[in-house]
């Protein structure tokens, strides 16, 4: 069976391009896609050949991960349901996350239509809600899960490093929850998609942001999300929590993830690391969605045609202050 895909060929080199991918089974589903939201800091990892897997680094001697089908995430119109699907239909519009592909390094990938994906990784879209805005679901899922694996009680303060997309949709998960949010970013762009009551913005390139962040909580820090991978970005604050605080580890640090342990032991400081996405956490990420608790729409800069994605690509490394989320329109 023949789909057209976003490959990625070669360190730094994309391609659409039409692939094989195998015949649907009774499990799977069908989607003819028509959206798809560039992920930028995992795919461009696995486009700069920084890593191999989901959580592993590309070390001297490991195969390159070369072709590759990139992303994991789409919006689209389901065409053909497997005899063992329940509850989906054809013609429903559904998200669809990774999907099966063939003569690939990962024997899965994102960006690739018509998707042969199995069920449990299709979900059908609420009425109402714009299959554009959907089309970054597993993305917002990680910042869902970044602002909600840690406890934080109404007004305490929450620190968010990287104003990305991981770092926005964190950061509105916490505002959601009621925490005071301060974004720490390097894009005056960027963070002026943020707003949100009670909460500050500060741009490390222009200000200390520390001394800002103790003025903003005398009683201590509550959170500290990292979705940059910075170590050194979090033991800047680690002096300014509050007892029984907690660090919430979501960035790719490759060979240099490395914390001293005995650093968070005086004021008991617990460390989160999320990971990946659970059927329940997508679930919960798509009801806020849908109701307006999280936003995706203003976080969108650019939409191409998916023949452009390595225009899309060269948009997000040579345009890097204004562009964050790049949507590939397929049909």
């Amino acid at each position: 069976m023949r789909a057209r895909a976003v490959v990625f060929v070669a360190r730094d080199e994309v391609a659409f391009q039409e692939i094989e991918v195998p015949q649907p089974q009774p499990t799977d589903v069908v989607v003819r896609v028509h959206y798809s939201w560039i992920s930028p800091g995992t795919e461009g990892s696995f486009l700069r050949c920084e890593r191999i897997g989901g959580e592993t680094p590309f070390r001297p001697g490991d195969p390159l991960p070369f072709p590759l089908v990139a992303g994991y995430q789409k919006t689209g119109i389901i065409e053909w349901v497997g005899s063992e699907v329940e509850g989906l239909a054809v013609g429903e519009w559904v998200f669809a996350s990774v999907s099966h592909v063939q003569g690939m390094f990962h024997s899965m990938g994102g960006h690739v239509s018509p998707a042969v994906t199995p069920a449990d990784q299709v979900w059908k879209l609420p009425a109402g809600l714009s299959p554009v805005e959907a089309s970054g679901l597993i993305l917002t899922q990680v910042g869902y899960n970044c602002g909600t694996c840690a406890p934080v009680a109404q007004g305490e303060v929450a620190v968010v490093l990287g104003d990305g997309l991981v770092g926005q949709w964190s950061a509105q998960t916490l505002a959601w929850r009621g925490a005071t949010v301060a974004m720490v970013g390097r894009h005056d762009f960027r963070l002026g998609r943020f707003r949100a009551a009670h909460s500050m913005t500060l741009n490390a390139r222009q200000v200390d942001p520390v001394p800002r962040v103790q003025a903003l909580a005398p009683a201590g820090v509550a959170v500290v999300v990292d979705t940059v991978g910075s170590i050194p970005a979090v033991e800047a604050f680690l002096p300014l929590m509050k007892h029984d605080g907690h660090i919430v580890s979501a960035g790719f640090y490759g060979e240099m993830g490395h914390m001293d342990i005995q650093k968070l032991r005086p004021r008991e400081t617990s460390l989160h690391s999320p990971s990946g996405w659970t059927r329940s956490r997508v679930d919960a990420t798509l009801a806020l969605l849908a109701e307006g608790h999280l936003d995706a729409a203003t976080l969108i800069t650019h939409r191409f045609a998916v023949s452009e994605a390595r225009e899309a690509w060269d948009t997000l490394v040579h345009g890097h202050d204004e562009a964050l989320g790049v949507i590939l329109e397929w049909e």
